[in-house]
C-alpha cells in the first residue's frame, strides 16, 4: 500500500488499486472545508485524474464525523461580491473535478456531513453511511443567510428530486439515517465496523448511480415549474419575509431558472451566494453562528461527576428541566410535595422522549432514568441539585436550610430563579460559595440558552462545573453576574411593559404584535406575555423594577385579567383567548402609531446598554448572544447592540430623546451608550462581575 500525506488530506492506495482519500485536517478535531483545504484537495484530484485508480473512497479520520462544512470564518472577511465569487468558484471547481473522475467514487460517512461536507459527498457517485443515531446530513446554509455554494443547489435536486432537496435547503434542517436512506441521499446504511467494507463493495459492484424519481423530475419541466415556484414562495413567505431573509427566495429562483441543469446552474449558484455574502442578513446570521460557537466553547472540565441530578419542584419548569436532563443521559430524581404533583411532569416527559427518540428502546431507557422522588431521597446522591420552586425568597431559603446538610461534598446547588439575587438567596447557607443560578427558559426543550448566574461569593470551580453541566445538556451557557433579572428578563421586561402601556393607550393588541413581528421578533410581546403567564409577568416585573430602583407602572388591564384568573395560555385566556395552544387573534387592525416600533425596540436596546454598563457579562457580544438566544430577538439583525451600531448610535440617541420628551423618563438614554461606541466587542473588564 502506498500513501501520501498533506496538511488536510491523506491518500492511501491499496493492493486492489482502491484509493482511500482521508479528510484529516491537522490541528483540528473537526474537518472543515477552508480555501486551503479545498486547494489541497484539488491538487490531489488532478493527480488522481491523471492516473485513475480502480475507485476512490472519501472518508474522515476524525472521530466526530465526516466534514462539518465550509470554514465560516472565511466568510466574515468578504467585503465584495467578486471576492466571494472567486472563493466559491474555487470550491465548485474542486468538487466538479471529483464528480468528473472516470473511476467510481464513494463517500463513506459517519457522524455528520453538513453544508460543504454534504456537497462533497454529493459530488461522489455513491454514498454509504453509518446508520446510527449520530448520523446527521444537511444543508443548513440558509440559517447563515446564504445557500449551498459548492454545487449543492444543483446536485441535491438531481439526486433526491425537487421537493425533498428544496425542503432540506429551505429549512436548513438535517435528516437522520432512515430518512436519508428513504430520500436516496445515501445508498446504504451499515454498522460502523462495516463502513470501509461497504464502501469497497459498492465500488467493486459499480451499480448505476441513483437519480431522482420521475415524478420529481417532472416538477422541473418548463410548463410545471412556474406553479411549483409560486407554491414554494407561498410556503416560505409565512416564516421568512423576503426583506429579512433573501436566501430562501434565491434558492427557489435558482431552481426555477435553471432546473438544476447545465453548467449555467453552477455559475448562477456561485454568483447568487456571492451576492448574499454582502447582505446585512448574512453578515449578522454568520455573526450569530460564531456567537453560538463562542458559547459552546465555554464548556470546560467539571470539578466532579455530573451524572446524577435531583430537581426540586415538578411544575412546568422543574419538570421539563428534569425531563431534558434524563433525555441527555443523566439519572434524574424529581421531587415535589406529593407524587400526584409529579405525575403530570412524568407524562410530559414521556411525550418528550417519544418525540425526540423515535427508537422505542432509547425512549424507554430515557424514561427509566427519570423517577418520582416525593421524599427527596435523591438529594444525598446527586451531583447537581436544581431548585425550581415558586419565586419566593423565604420559600427558597427554607428549602436550602433543609437540604444543605444532606448535600454530598462537591455537589452543585443551583436555582432556576428568574429574578432573585444570589446573595439574598445564599444569606443563611453554611457554604454560600456552592450556590449559583442556572436560569433555563420556557419551553426548556426548545430554548437553547441557560444563564449561569454567579456572584462574588461563587466558587470558580462551581461556576466551571455549572457551565460544563449546561454543555452536557446541549445548552448554550452564558455566564452572568447576579443582578435583578440577570440579562434576558432584565431586557425583556421593559419591552413587554411598553407593549402593555401601548395597549392601555388604546393601541390594538394585534397591531402591537404585528409591529414587533414586522421588525423580526418571533412572537409579538402581547402574545409573549400570555405565554409567560400574566401572574408571572407581574411578579417578576415587580421584583426587577424594585431591584433596579424603578417605579412599577400601573397596568389596569393586566391587573384586571389577573384578578379574573385569566393568566394567559395556561388558563385558556389572557389578553387573547387560547385554543389548542394557539392564540385566537382578530384578522386585522388599524395601523399602529408611527413611533410604536421605536417604543418597543429602543426601550429594549436601552436596557441592553444598561446591562453592558453594569458589566453583567464579559462584553457586548455576549449581551447580544443572551438576548438572541434567550428571547429570539431578530437574529438577522445581529443582536440589539449590533443593531444599534448598524443604525448609528447618534441616530438612536436622538430618537430616544424624542421619545423621552413625548412619553417620559423611561426612555432616558442610559449613560452606558458611550461604552457601546468603543468597538466591536466593547469589553468592560473594569466593570465585569462587580457591582457598578
Amino acid at each position: 500500500m502506498s500513501s501520501d500525506t498533506g496538511a488536510s488530506w491523506r491518500l492511501e492506495r491499496d493492493t486492489d488499486d482502491i484509493l482511500w482519500l482521508w479528510a484529516d485536517r491537522q490541528g483540528s478535531s473537526t474537518n472543515v472545508l477552508g480555501s486551503a483545504v479545498l486547494a489541497e484537495l484539488d491538487t490531489h484530484l488532478a493527480s488522481i485524474a491523471a492516473s485513475p485508480p480502480r475507485g476512490v473512497v472519501v472518508l474522515s479520520a476524525k472521530k466526530s464525523g465526516f466534514i462539518a462544512g465550509a470554514d465560516i470564518k472565511e466568510f466574515t472577511g468578504l467585503s465584495a461580491a467578486e471576492s466571494g465569487y472567486r472563493l466559491i468558484r474555487a470550491g465548485q471547481q474542486a468538487l466538479e473535478r471529483l464528480a468528473r473522475l472516470s473511476c467510481p467514487t464513494v463517500a463513506a460517512i459517519h457522524g455528520f456531513a453538513l453544508g460543504g461536507g454534504l456537497e462533497l459527498a454529493l459530488a461522489c457517485r455513491y454514498r454509504v453511511a453509518v446508520g446510527d443515531e449520530r448520523l446527521s446530513l444537511g444543508l443548513p446554509e440558509v440559517r447563515l443567510g446564504i445557500h449551498p455554494g459548492f454545487g449543492g443547489t444543483v446536485r441535491s435536486v438531481r439526486l433526491m428530486g425537487v421537493r425533498p432537496a428544496l425542503r432540506m435547503m429551505l429549512t436548513g434542517k438535517p435528516v437522520r439515517a432512515e430518512q436519508a436512506l428513504r430520500l436516496g441521499l445515501v445508498d446504504q446504511l451499515v454498522g460502523e465496523p462495516d463502513l470501509k467494507a461497504a464502501a469497497r463493495a459498492i465500488l467493486l459492484q459499480a451499480p448505476p448511480p441513483r437519480r431522482a424519481p420521475l415524478l420529481e423530475r417532472m416538477l422541473g419541466w418548463p410548463l410545471v415549474r412556474p406553479a411549483v415556484r409560486r407554491s414554494l414562495i407561498a410556503q416560505v413567505a409565512d416564516e421568512a419575509p423576503a426583506d429579512h431573509y433573501p436566501a430562501p427566495y434565491a434558492i427557489i429562483d435558482l431552481w426555477a431558472r435553471y432546473a438544476a441543469h447545465g453548467p449555467a446552474a453552477f455559475e448562477a449558484e456561485a454568483r447568487s451566494i456571492a451576492r448574499l455574502f454582502t447582505t446585512e442578513t448574512a453578515r449578522n446570521l454568520i455573526r450569530v453562528f460564531l456567537l453560538q460557537d463562542r458559547l459552546k466553547a465555554l464548556g470546560g472540565k467539571a470539578s466532579g461527576p455530573l451524572d446524577r441530578v435531583h430537581v426540586i419542584g415538578a411544575g412546568l419548569m422543574g419538570g421539563d428541566i428534569a425531563a431534558w436532563a434524563a433525555l441527555r443521559g443523566c439519572t434524574v430524581t424529581l421531587e415535589d410535595r406529593e407524587t400526584r404533583l409529579i405525575e403530570p411532569a412524568l407524562r410530559r416527559a414521556q411525550e418528550l422522549f417519544a418525540r425526540r427518540l423515535p427508537d422505542r428502546r432509547r425512549a424507554a431507557a430515557a424514561a427509566a432514568r427519570l423517577s418520582a422522588d416525593p421524599d427527596g431521597g435523591g438529594v444525598a446522591q446527586a451531583d447537581v441539585v436544581i431548585e425550581a420552586i415558586t419565586e419566593s425568597l423565604p420559600a427558597k431559603r427554607e428549602l436550602y436550610a433543609a437540604i444543605e446538610p444532606r448535600l454530598k461534598a462537591g455537589a452543585l446547588l443551583a436555582t432556576n430563579t428568574s429574578s432573585l439575587m444570589l446573595d439574598q438567596l445564599a444569606r443563611d447557607l453554611a457554604e454560600p460559595s456552592r450556590l449559583l443560578g442556572m436560569h433555563f427558559f420556557n419551553p426548556v426543550a426548545q430554548m437553547p440558552l441557560v444563564e449561569i448566574i454567579h456572584s462574588q461569593a461563587t466558587d470558580p470551580a462551581a461556576l466551571r462545573s455549572a457551565i460544563a453541566f449546561a454543555r452536557r445538556l446541549d445548552k448554550l451557557p452564558l455566564p452572568c453576574r447576579s443582578a435583578p433579572g440577570f440579562i434576558v428578563n432584565r431586557v425583556l421586561m421593559p419591552y413587554l411593559r411598553e407593549a402593555l402601556l401601548a395597549a392601555e393607550e388604546g393601541v390594538p393588541l394585534i397591531a402591537i404584535d404585528q409591529t414587533a413581528k414586522r421588525f423580526g421578533m418571533p412572537m409579538g410581546p402581547v402574545e409573549l406575555a400570555d405565554v409567560v403567564g400574566l401572574d408571572v409577568l407581574a411578579q417578576v416585573g415587580a421584583i426587577i423594577a424594585a431591584g433596579v430602583g424603578r417605579p412599577v407602572p400601573e397596568l389596569k388591564r393586566l391587573s384586571e385579567l389577573i384578578a379574573l384568573g385569566k393568566l394567559g395560555r395556561k388558563s385558556g385566556e389572557g389578553f387573547y383567548p387560547w385554543r389548542d395552544g394557539k392564540p385566537v387573534k382578530p384578522a386585522s387592525a388599524q395601523p399602529p402609531p408611527s413611533d410604536l416600533t421605536d417604543r418597543l425596540i429602543l426601550v429594549l436596546i436601552n436596557e441592553s446598554v444598561a446591562c453592558l454598563r453594569e458589566g453583567l457579562t464579559e462584553d457586548a457580544d455576549l449581551i447580544d448572544a443572551a438576548v438572541i438566544f434567550g428571547t429570539g430577538f431578530a437574529p438577522f439583525r445581529g443582536g440589539p447592540l449590533a443593531y444599534a451600531r448598524a443604525q448609528g448610535i447618534s441616530v438612536l440617541l436622538e430618537r430616544l430623546a424624542a421619545l423621552t420628551a413625548r412619553y417620559g423618563e423611561r426612555f432616558q438614554p442610559d449613560s452606558g451608550w458611550s461604552l457601546l461606541a468603543g468597538g466591536a466587542g466593547s469589553r468592560v473588564d473594569a466593570l465585569s462581575y462587580r457591582n457598578p
